[in-house]
């Protein structure tokens, strides 16, 4: 079993390499969980999913909230909504940086913490990938699988789809405010039928054990 640290928020010590907020507003919400998990769920930015005020990602937002009480369901979280105790699961965004209110990351700012991004990822190291929304499945696509060029990004065709990638295997998320029907159901239902079954990748080989 690998052992990469026991720490919760921010486990590998990562620096924004910018600060747009207002002195005495938090700088990023650092990724956050368990180091150790299989499971990774990968949002866009504070402004979205939430955690400007907690720290931790996937609380405060409606969007946010959602895609915790699914990772809940499955029995991924448990305790205070506002600092979940994560087993077995890991949560981090695209854009880890916090915004002043109503402003998006530009595209380079994307790309200034695509290596730290990159780098926490890696260090993970977990066997399924779960991006939520349109960027974060976009970035995930093209950075760990050969899929991307084959997919076209319509998020209601690709919500809890199994797609195989570059050792990882990549189930994307439709972004909670645009569910419909049985979309929380769906997702709900493929991540326990993922964990019924020996999920566990070959690293570089992306092909699922058994």
């Amino acid at each position: 079993m690998k052992n990469v640290t026991e720490r919760t928020s921010n486990p590998f010590g990562l620096r924004p390499p910018f600060d747009r907020t207002d002195p005495d507003e938090r700088t990023a919400v650092f990724g956050y969980g368990d180091a150790n998990a299989d499971f990774h769920v990968i949002g866009d930015f504070p402004g979205v999913h939430g955690g400007k005020r907690t720290g931790v990602p996937f609380t405060e937002t409606e969007a946010g909230l959602a895609v915790q009480d699914v990772i809940r369901d499955v029995g991924f979280a448990t305790g205070p909504r506002e600092r979940p105790d994560l087993e077995n699961c890991y949560a981090s965004y695209v854009h880890m940086c916090c915004l002043p209110d109503g402003h998006r990351p530009t595209e380079r700012e994307y790309d200034d913490l695509e290596r730290f991004f990159d780098a926490e990822l890696r260090a993970i190291n977990a066997h399924v990938l779960l991006p939520v929304g349109d960027r974060a499945t976009d970035h995930v696509l093209r950075a760990y699988t050969t899929q991307r060029r084959r997919l076209d990004l319509e998020m209601d065709a690709l919500h809890a789809r199994e797609i195989r990638g570059r050792g990882f295997m990549v189930v994307p998320i439709r972004n909670p405010p645009a569910w419909e029907g049985s979309d929380r159901a769906t997702i709900v239902e493929t991540l326990t039928e993922i964990l019924g079954r020996d999920y566990r990748q070959t690293k570089g080989v992306a092909t699922l054990v058994g």
